[in-house]
């Protein structure tokens, strides 16, 4: 039927359909291979792959540190001499060294260029270090950030200090050695060597036991002195003081009690052997029977007794004042106090 037939609409122009103009192109590419699974931020995998880097990391560093652990291992009866100031002064007294530890922020300090030129021409390897790790060498002592490793101290024997009496800068001048009764503190020693060195004296005698040896902390303290006055250990003190005394020497004992005062020594341009015990115990029995004279430091009578480095540091500059005031004693006059040599029993 004419009234019922259907209609169509007529069709648009030919061409390009209405679209974005080609904003939306980039959604239309391909975004490349699918990323594995352990790169997936989101994903597992991801994080046992950082736990496995993070475990791969710390065990580098434990081998690292195994490393570095044998290589700053020291050697039996070896010392570490630490500080800038002990480690300059010891170098600078030809002190041997086996190697030296630096951290890396002093590379360029002047002060220790010196250690380094020295230890390149002992060929003496320079290890670099972090200072945690030369804190837990030292057992936490102020390093400063360098440290050497020097054998074992090389002591001088008895013979050698009355051998070197009258030589150096002292020339002419009678022998003078200090010994040291049962001093256990390293620092005493240290100072006591300070001490003999400003004062001449030819070198410190102490004992095998019961006494303190030469060691790092002896060192530092002594400031380099320890290069400079020998010290030579023997098995028994008193044995050592009888072979000074058939020597020439005068055994001067120091002691509250004493009978003589230091600063009226009236031999003390004789060669001489000043003796000092520890702190607490004085002189033991048989040295102060050994001792020639038994001299005391006037001190006020509020102090029991000084520090056995004070003691005889003071004793060291009475003695130096007054061989300086002292005229040359003639020769074959002798002495105010002839020694006395022990029995040999005493042992």
């Amino acid at each position: 039927m004419s009234g019922n037939r259907m209609t169509r609409r007529p069709r648009g122009k030919k061409g390009p359909a209405g679209g974005s103009g080609g904003m939306g192109r980039r959604r239309l590419e391909g975004k490349g291979p699918t990323p594995k699974a352990e790169d997936r931020v989101y994903h597992p995998a991801h994080k046992r792959k950082l736990q496995a880097e993070a475990e791969r990391r710390r065990a580098e560093e434990a081998r690292h540190r195994t490393a570095l652990r044998a290589a700053l291992q020291l050697d039996r009866g070896h010392e570490l001499i630490v500080g800038r100031n002990p480690v300059v002064e010891a170098v600078r007294s030809g002190i041997p060294l086996t190697r030296v530890f630096m951290s890396g922020a002093l590379a360029g300090d002047e002060r220790l260029g010196e250690v380094v030129r020295t230890a390149t021409a002992l060929g003496a390897p320079l290890v670099e270090v972090s200072r945690a790790e030369l804190d837990r060498m030292t057992d936490g002592a102020v390093h400063q950030g360098v440290a050497i490793d020097v054998p074992p101290h090389e002591y001088a024997g008895l013979d050698d200090l009355v051998e070197r009496a009258g030589a150096g800068p002292r020339a002419g001048r009678a022998g003078l050695i200090v010994a040291l009764d049962s001093v256990t503190d390293p620092h005493n020693l240290g100072a006591v060597l300070r001490s003999a060195s400003a004062f001449g004296a030819d070198g410190v005698v102490v004992p095998e036991r019961r006494s303190a040896g030469v060691t790092a902390a002896v060192w530092k303290v002594s400031a380099g002195a320890a290069a400079r006055v020998p010290v030579a250990r023997v098995p028994n003190l008193v044995n050592a003081l009888v072979a000074l005394k058939k020597a020439g020497y005068f055994a001067v004992g120091l002691d509250a009690g004493g009978q003589a005062r230091i600063d009226g020594l009236g031999f003390a341009d004789a060669p001489l052997v000043l003796v000092t015990g520890s702190e607490g115990k004085g002189l033991a029995r048989l040295t102060r029977q050994t001792c020639d004279v038994i001299a005391s430091i006037p001190i006020d009578a509020d102090l029991e007794s000084l520090n056995a480095a004070v003691a005889t540091g003071i004793a060291l500059y009475q003695i130096d004042r007054l061989r300086a005031a002292a005229e040359p004693r003639a020769a074959g006059q002798a002495p105010a106090v002839e020694p006395r040599v022990a029995a040999d029993d005493r042992s």
